[in-house]
């Protein structure tokens, strides 16, 4: 890191890298929930958006000081979720009883591994435990689809995401750093 810093690199973030085994065990859905798939990709770059108010992520904090939320989920999509080779019928929206959205999750497969690309509670659901249901209903579409392990990845500071995967039993393997020049 300090051989980049002297080139001129600036950390952006640390983030930890968990992994989904054979050996760990779904939690049950809260009944509260249901899930579908996204009507269209529309319907998913809109809760994108949505979600990117107070998000902790830090790379989208960082694309929201150049652009407006709607612009940064469309980006999002096009350049990373959209080309998953993996079926996006995989994707859910978890919704209340009475339809209204709640958030969503996007299991897929990389290029290296099957993981949980993005996952995501609208902000006025956030602290209610919905993102353990999410999180399960995610790690059952993997189990249903592909063979462990799975991953997935969350900034260091954004808590809530990395207490939520260890509760689910998603095990901390490693930490990744990235560095940018701007």
């Amino acid at each position: 890191m300090s051989a980049l810093e002297r080139a001129g690199a600036h950390l952006l973030v640390e983030r930890l890298r968990f992994e989904w085994r054979d050996d760990a065990k779904v939690v049950n859905t809260d009944p509260r929930l249901s899930f579908r798939p996204p009507k269209d990709s529309d319907e998913l770059i809109e809760l994108m958006a949505i979600a990117l108010d107070g998000t902790l992520d830090v790379h989208s904090q960082r694309d929201l000081l150049g652009m407006p939320a709607r612009d940064v989920a469309v980006r999002h999509f096009q350049d990373e979720l959209a080309l998953y080779k993996s079926p996006h019928d995989w994707w859910r929206v978890a919704t209340l009883p009475g339809g209204d959205r709640v958030g969503f999750v996007i299991p897929a497969r990389n290029s290296y591994h099957p993981i949980i690309a993005y996952i995501a509670v609208l902000p006025q659901y956030r602290g209610s435990g919905y993102i353990d249901d999410i999180l399960a209903e995610g790690t059952r579409i993997l189990i249903s689809k592909e063979v462990p392990p799975f991953r997935a990845s969350t900034d260091l500071g954004n808590l809530p995401m990395a207490r939520a995967f260890t509760r689910a039993g998603w095990v901390n393997f490693e930490r990744s750093i990235d560095m940018t020049w701007q």
